[in-house]
């Protein structure tokens, strides 16, 4: 965690959790995080279960050259980042982890440039599932929220345990994220040669041991 913008929103968040797994919805202030608003933003689940934007500040807004409200989260991605996007904000609703996406922009003009994103669990019951977070950039080139960012790819991810690490952040090295995920791969083609294999989860167990 290395940009101002998710620093900040961290340490206001766990100061409002005050060692729970997350704070409620309602304690959150507006004009506690002012100098933040711009760049923030909520994500609720619609009724197909994909996450969307209930809210997006204005500079957010701007730097996508749209309205994020009511928009998919996931879809700000090209399609083969997506569903690694989807699963990660699903376990910040569903598990209450904390996620940091580093990843790179592409503007309508193919501008770059480099943007840090945080995203951090609020309790709003079984039934009112949130999302609180930010995204700032690396840097603020003259023409982000004029020419807006089109395209995405993720550079890194990192699962955060707010009650150990965040000390450490700024010092920790990213995880690089492959061009699949895991759960893309085809154990047939991938595993040939290895004997049968079999599925659990995000795991591919190998069957072998001693033969008689």
């Amino acid at each position: 965690m290395n940009l101002n913008g998710s620093i900040g929103l961290f340490q206001y968040w766990n100061r409002l959790r005050d060692g729970r797994p997350a704070p409620r919805r309602t304690e959150v202030e507006p004009a506690d995080i002012k100098t933040l608003l711009a760049d923030t933003f909520i994500l609720e689940k619609d009724t197909r279960g994909e996450a969307v934007f209930r809210l997006a500040g204005t500079r957010l807004c701007a730097t996508y050259g749209r309205e994020l409200k009511g928009f998919s989260f996931p879809s700000l991605w090209r399609s083969k980042d997506q569903r690694i996007v989807s699963r990660l904000i699903d376990g910040v609703f569903e598990k209450r982890s904390v996620v940091l996406i580093t990843y790179a922009g592409t503007s309508r003009n193919k501008r770059s440039v480099e943007l840090e994103l945080l995203a951090l669990p609020l309790d709003g019951g079984a039934e009112n599932l949130r999302c609180l977070g930010v995204v700032s950039p690396a840097e603020k080139p003259f023409w982000l929220g004029a020419d807006p960012i089109i395209d995405a790819y993720i550079d890194s991810v990192r699962i955060i345990d707010p009650d150990k690490e965040h000390v450490f952040l700024g010092n920790r090295p990213a995880i690089s994220v492959p061009e699949l995920a895991p759960t893309e791969l085809d154990s047939t083609e991938t595993l040939a040669g290895y004997g049968r294999a079999r599925r659990i989860r995000h795991l591919v167990v190998l069957d072998g041991g001693r033969e008689e």
